[in-house]
C-alpha cells in the first residue's frame, strides 16, 4: 500500500506541474463523468454539528473503490487550522485491498477546481475572458488556474471581505499575465464578466447579490455553501438560468437548487460530457452550474494521484494492514 502525505502531494506538483495536474484531472474526469452508469453512486453521508459538518463520501466502479473522509468547519481559520481537512483511501474491488491512502485536503481543491473548468468547458462561451471571483479563501487561486486551461483569460476581478484573503490571492496570482482588479461591491464585480465563480463558506443563506445584475450570456459556478441551509445566490437567478449539477439527489438537498422545490428538472454534468444535451445553447444565455462537490471527482482524483505516484516514484510503502502467512492463523500472527 502506498502513503502519500502532503509533502508527497508538494513534491509530486513540484515534479510534475501544478497546471500539468490540473488540465489531467480535467480529462480524467470527463472520462468518468462519460462512465457514468458504470459507476455505484450515493450522497455523501454528513453528520452536522454545530461548529460544522464530517462527512463520508464513497464511489466505485466494478475495478476501484474509493472514499473521502472530510470537514467542514469554517470557524477552523480563526484557530489557524484549515476549513477543509480530508484524507482519501482507494482499493481494488476484486480483493478489498487498499492500495492508497492519501491526504486529501489538497486533492480536494484540486479536483473542485478540475470540475469548474470541466462544466464551464460546456456552459461558458467559448470566447470567455473575463472572470470574477467572489470569495478568495483557499480554494481561489486554483479556480482560476484550471479555468486557464480552458479560456485565454484576459481579466480577473475579485472581492472578499477579508482584505488579507484578496491579498493573498492577488499576490499568489502576480505572475499571471491577467489584469488583476479589487473590487469593493458586487455591482463593479459583476460588470462586463464572462465567467463568475462564487466561492463563500458563510453557515447561512447569503444573497451576494441580485439577480438583475447577471447580465446575458454569462456563465456561474457556484461551488460556495454546500450543505442544507447555506445558499449563495438570489433564488430569482435559478429561474433565470440553465442549471446543471453533479448529482441531482445530493444538490436537492445542499446545493443553491434547495431555493427551489419547483420549475425545471436540472440536468446533470454527465449529460453534457456524454453529449446527451448540449449545454450551452446560444450565446446570451445565463448558465448556472451549481456544484456541491461530488464523491465521483474524489475518485478521479485518486486514480490520478495513484497513477502519477507510481510513475515517478514518490510516496511510502507501508504494511498498515494485518496480512499474515496463514490468513486463517490471525492469532498466530499477533502473538508469535
Amino acid at each position: 500500500m502506498r502513503l502519500i502525505t502532503v509533502n508527497h502531494i508538494r513534491e509530486l506538483m513540484r515534479q510534475y506541474g501544478l497546471q500539468a495536474f490540473l488540465r489531467d484531472l480535467t480529462a480524467r474526469m470527463k472520462r468518468d463523468f462519460a462512465s457514468w452508469n458504470e459507476f455505484a453512486k450515493s450522497e455523501r453521508h454528513a453528520t452536522h454539528f454545530e461548529h460544522g459538518v464530517m462527512e463520508l463520501m464513497p464511489c466505485s466502479n466494478q475495478r476501484h473503490y474509493s472514499f473521502k473522509f472530510v470537514n467542514g468547519h469554517p470557524g477552523n481559520i480563526q484557530k489557524g487550522l484549515p476549513s477543509i481537512l480530508s484524507l482519501g483511501v482507494l482499493a481494488e474491488v476484486e480483493t478489498g485491498m487498499p492500495v492508497l491512502v492519501a491526504e486529501t485536503g489538497i486533492m480536494t481543491a484540486l479536483r473542485t477546481a478540475a470540475v469548474t473548468a470541466l462544466g464551464a468547458r460546456y456552459l461558458a462561451r467559448s470566447d470567455s475572458r473575463r472572470v470574477a471571483i467572489i470569495g478568495c479563501g483557499a480554494q481561489a487561486e486554483f479556480q482560476l488556474l484550471a479555468l486557464a486551461n480552458e479560456f485565454k483569460i484576459e481579466q480577473v476581478k475579485y472581492l472578499d471581505i477579508d482584505p488579507q484573503a484578496a491579498e493573498k490571492f492577488a499576490r499568489n496570482l502576480s505572475a499571471q499575465a491577467w489584469d488583476m482588479q479589487q473590487k469593493e461591491n458586487p455591482a463593479t464585480l459583476l460588470e462586463g464578466v464572462d465567467i463568475l465563480v462564487t466561492a463563500t463558506a458563510a453557515r447561512k443563506k447569503a444573497v451576494l447579490f441580485s439577480a438583475d445584475q447577471i447580465s446575458p450570456g454569462m456563465h456561474i459556478h457556484a461551488l460556495g455553501g454546500d450543505c442544507p441551509g447555506k445558499t449563495e445566490l438570489p433564488p430569482e437567478l435559478i429561474d433565470r438560468a440553465t442549471v446543471v449539477v453533479e448529482y441531482l439527489p445530493q444538490t436537492r438537498s445542499e446545493g443553491e437548487i434547495q431555493n427551489r422545490v419547483g420549475g425545471r428538472v436540472p440536468v446533470e454534468l454527465h449529460q453534457l460530457v456524454s453529449l446527451d444535451h448540449p449545454g450551452r445553447k446560444h450565446d446570451r444565455e445565463i448558465t448556472l452550474f451549481d456544484a456541491v462537490g461530488f464523491a465521483l471527482e474524489d475518485f478521479s482524483a485518486l486514480m490520478l494521484l495513484h497513477e502519477l505516484a507510481t510513475a515517478h516514484d514518490i510516496g511510502e510503502s507501508m504494511e498498515l494492514l494485518a496480512i499474515p502467512p496463514d490468513p486463517k492463523n490471525l492469532y498466530g500472527y499477533l502473538v508469535d
